[in-house]
C-alpha cells in the first residue's frame, strides 16, 4: 500500500474519531482526562487501581460520602463506558463527571471499567477486559469493596457500547461455571445494537454506520453485524431467556437512530424476565451525557436510582 492510499480517509465520525485505509485510527476533540481524589460537588471519593499492568487494565473506584454512625453496606455498581469500543475511558472527564453523580445519587459503590479499545486492541479485548474487572470486583478483593459493598446486591451498568459489554457480561454470567457472580440488576443506557438489515422502525443509515462501525472494532466477526455480540436477536443468537434471573432496565433517546433496535431488545428480554423500558422523548444518543442537567436526564437519572432501590 503506498503512502497516499494508505493516509485516505475511509470513514470519519465528526469530533470523535477518523479512520484511515491503512487502519489507523485518529481519535478527535478527546475530552480532558481528570484525576481520581475527592469531587467538591458529589463528595464522592475516587481512585484508581490497576489489575493487569501487562494489559493496561484498571478501574477506578468511587466511594460516596458515608453518613457517620452508618454500618449500612452498599451495591455494587460495575459501570462500562460507551465509545463504539473505539474512544472513551473511565477516566476522561465526561465519564468520571457521570459516574461521580451516579454514584452520589444512587449510593452505590462505582467500578467504572477501562478496558482496552479497538482498533489497536480488536474485540474480544474489551469483553475479556471488562469480564476480568467484574470478576475482581465481585472477589472483594479491594479494601473498599470488602469494607463498603454489599456484593449480594451486584448491578452492572453501561451506554451505548457499554451497555452492549453489559449484555455479553449477562450472558457469560448466566453460562455459569466457576467465578460466574450474580448480578442483581442491569442497566442498559441506550444500548448500542446493530444488525446486517434494517429493523422496522429503524433509519436504513443507522444499520450502515454501526455496521461499519463494528467491523473496525470487531474484524473477525462472523455474520458481520449478525455477529450475536452485536445482534442477540439475530438467527440462531444464544437464548434470551438465560436472562431470565436479572432484573433488567432498557432505556432509549426515542430520537436516536438506534431506539427501535433498543425496543426490540427490550420486547425480547421482557418475554423472559423483569425487565422495565425508559424512552426519553426527543432526545438523541446518549443526550444524558453532555447536557446532564437537562429536565430529560435529571429523569432518567431518577429512573436510574429508583431501579437499584428496587422500584
Amino acid at each position: 500500500m503506498d503512502a497516499d492510499a494508505a493516509d485516505t480517509v475511509v470513514f470519519e465520525a465528526p469530533a470523535h474519531f477518523r479512520f484511515y485505509k491503512s487502519g489507523k485510527i485518529e481519535r478527535l476533540n478527546r475530552p480532558p482526562i481528570l484525576p481520581a481524589g475527592v469531587d467538591e460537588a458529589t463528595g464522592v471519593t475516587s481512585k484508581d487501581v490497576v489489575l493487569d499492568a501487562n494489559t493496561g487494565l484498571s478501574v477506578r473506584l468511587y466511594l460516596p460520602k458515608l453518613h457517620q454512625n452508618t454500618s449500612k453496606k452498599l451495591p455494587v455498581l460495575v459501570y462500562f463506558h460507551g465509545g463504539s469500543f473505539l474512544i472513551g475511558s473511565a477516566d476522561d472527564a465526561t465519564y468520571h463527571t457521570y459516574v461521580n453523580a451516579l454514584a452520589a445519587a444512587a449510593g452505590v459503590l462505582a467500578v467504572s471499567v477501562d478496558y482496552r479499545l479497538a482498533p489497536e486492541h480488536p474485540l474480544p479485548a474489551a469483553y475479556d477486559d471488562s469480564w476480568a474487572a467484574l470478576r475482581w470486583a465481585a472477589s472483594a478483593q479491594d479494601g473498599w469493596i470488602a469494607e463498603h459493598g454489599d456484593l449480594s446486591r451486584l448491578f452492572l451498568a453501561g451506554d451505548s457500547a457499554g451497555a452492549n459489554i453489559v449484555h455479553d457480561m449477562l450472558m457469560r454470567a448466566a453460562s455459569g461455571g466457576d467465578g460466574s457472580p450474580r448480578v442483581e440488576g442491569a442497566i442498559l443506557l441506550h444500548p448500542w445494537f446493530s444488525g446486517c438489515a434494517p429493523i422496522e422502525g429503524e433509519p436504513p443509515a443507522a444499520t450502515v454506520v454501526t455496521g461499519m462501525l463494528w467491523s473496525y472494532a470487531c474484524p473477525g466477526a462472523v455474520g458481520g453485524a449478525d455477529d450475536p455480540r452485536m445482534n442477540p436477536l439475530a438467527p440462531g443468537a444464544p437464548a434470551l431467556e438465560k436472562l431470565g434471573g436479572v432484573r433488567m432496565l432498557v432505556t432509549a433517546g426515542m430520537a436516536d437512530g438506534l431506539a427501535a433496535r433498543d425496543r426490540a431488545y427490550y420486547d425480547a428480554v421482557a418475554g423472559h424476565g423483569a425487565a422495565a423500558w425508559h424512552g426519553s422523548e426527543g432526545e438523541g444518543h446518549v443526550f444524558f451525557l453532555q447536557k446532564p442537567g437537562c429536565d430529560n436526564a435529571k429523569q432518567l437519572m431518577d429512573r436510574v436510582v429508583a431501579f437499584i432501590a428496587g422500584a
